[in-house]
């Protein structure tokens, strides 16, 4: 199954429990750059992926490791939309929203993975994800922080604080 026909599938009825192709590349960018969560693919499907496709399941794998791949290769991760000022859509209902949405779903999919459990990393972390977790709109008292210009500075925020991320729990540095 190629990235299309995946994409295909994400967003097809088919896909009960799984998040659209925006979304999914929200949490699987969470899974590379974060704690490692050994248990990912169930938590992207809440719990069924014993009923999904064997093929759905190794192009997510296979997905996942062309982020890990763009990393190691210290390239930034690109994101699915467009990011600049003029094209940002910063709605419930927009593709940033929706990437954030996943990249938090991942963040917290697994309460034995604490992103925030070593105090000398931890207000990093909170700097670093504190995008995400505006843009994804989930915790409402953060809603008095929302104005358009603060959430675009979040958003061109975004492609840096991935890596940040990736080499904090990566890398001995």
């Amino acid at each position: 199954m190629n990235k299309q026909e995946l994409f295909a599938y994400l967003e097809s009825p088919a896909n009960e429990m799984g998040l659209d192709p925006i979304a999914a590349h929200g949490f699987l960018t969470a899974t590379v750059v974060g704690k490692p969560l050994p248990n990912w693919l169930s938590a992207f499907f809440e719990g069924a992926d014993a009923s999904v496709p064997s093929e759905v399941k190794d192009a997510l794998q296979a997905w996942r490791q062309e982020l890990i791949d763009t990393l190691k290769a210290e390239q930034p991760i690109e994101l699915p939309f467009d990011a600049s000022e003029e094209a940002e859509d910063f709605s419930e209902d927009g593709d940033l929203a929706a990437w954030a949405i996943g990249f938090v779903d991942a963040m917290y999919s697994d309460e034995n993975v604490d992103w925030f459990d070593d105090e000398n990393t931890e207000q990093d972390v909170a700097d670093l994800t504190l995008p995400m977790v505006v843009l994804s709109g989930i915790d409402e008292e953060l809603d008095e922080i929302r104005s358009d210009e603060m959430l675009a500075d979040m958003a061109n925020a975004l492609e840096d604080n991935i890596t940040e991320l990736f080499l904090l729990f990566h890398t001995d540095d």
